[in-house]
């Protein structure tokens, strides 16, 4: 499997030490987050261009929870869902929502506008304890980079979906921290995480059964006073390398040296700049061509009336 990672070692990461990691970034990951930030601003916009009313919206990756308030804001009538794989980022969002995220719909009338804190569960997108055809939308703002494998994660999302519900989502591409992944020494092993190409992702997302898949790329371009700030931010949002196969140390102090030297040359105007390829897309979940056990499904439309 080229890029998507199944088959290739290199994308293989340690899903107990991503665990971890995020549950120790629930105390740091808020103000750390700016990137995350923009794009769920960008996606938001999307939403604008797209006509859906879902009943029921998943937050997938929900961490800290701040996309919820967007959300329940965006559709006043749905029931926000959060889902995360670590515990304290869902303590987290729940209590951000009973800090002030506003209460949808009849819930938000009966309780004089007061806020009411919305259901969060901790599930592993691989495995979703959510019921086929019971989502309208499912939102996922940059977990597939938690993945090695993307495709079991988009065909239980398509499970869960509704047939028109629409799954929401961004990624990181492989020019991400292009910067740092050549500043850093390559010998034994991956230093920086690995990313899954755009093309082998909409690849997985047909195979999951989504339909009219949709995906554009950008580059977005940080820049940080000094290379400690850019690892800061990476650790405080539990997004440093995990992979399985990945070194440990630089060598001591030498190795760290070199590797600052050498991003130091890259110094524009009193800043580093760190490069992210950022992907974003959507697919709609269509009505099934066959059962199943395979059989095909053949629609009759009723016959139009006589006038």
């Amino acid at each position: 499997m080229s890029e998507t990672g199944g088959n290739d070692a290199d994308f293989a990461l340690d899903h107990g030490l991503l665990r971890r990691r995020f549950a120790r970034a629930a105390a740091t990951a808020d103000g750390a987050d700016v990137l995350a930030r923009e794009i769920a601003r960008r996606m938001d916009e999307r939403l604008d261009y797209i006509r859906i009313e879902p009943k029921r919206v998943l937050d997938l990756g929900c961490g800290t929870g701040a996309d919820l308030p967007r959300l329940a804001q965006r559709f006043p009538q749905a029931c926000v869902l959060a889902a995360d794989f670590a515990m304290p980022m869902l303590a987290r969002a729940g209590q951000r929502l009973r800090d002030g995220a506003p209460a949808p719909g009849l819930l938000r009338r009966l309780l004089g506008g007061k806020p009411a804190p919305l259901p969060h569960v901790a599930a592993d997108a691989r495995r979703l304890p959510f019921a086929r055809g019971s989502l309208g939308l499912v939102w996922s703002n940059l977990m597939l980079p938690a993945l090695d494998d993307p495709l079991p994660a988009l065909q239980e999302i398509h499970r869960t979906l509704e047939v028109g519900g629409l799954l929401m989502f961004s990624t990181l591409g492989p020019d991400s921290l292009r910067e740092l992944r050549d500043a850093l020494p390559r010998t034994a092993g991956e230093r920086v995480h690995r990313f899954i190409d755009m093309h082998d992702l909409g690849d997985a997302l047909v195979k999951a059964g989504f339909a009219d898949p949709v995906m554009d790329m950008e580059m977005l371009t940080l820049t940080y006073s000094e290379l400690d700030g850019l690892l800061s931010d990476l650790r405080a949002t539990g997004a440093a390398n995990a992979a399985v196969g990945r070194p440990r140390g630089l060598s001591g102090r030498s190795g760290w040296a070199q590797a600052r030297a050498a991003y130091e040359t890259l110094r524009r105007d009193g800043r580093l700049p760190a490069t992210f390829e950022i992907i974003q897309g959507h697919a709609w979940k269509a009505a099934p061509k066959t059962t199943e056990d395979g059989r095909s499904i053949v629609r009759f439309q009723p016959r139009p009336t006589p006038r």
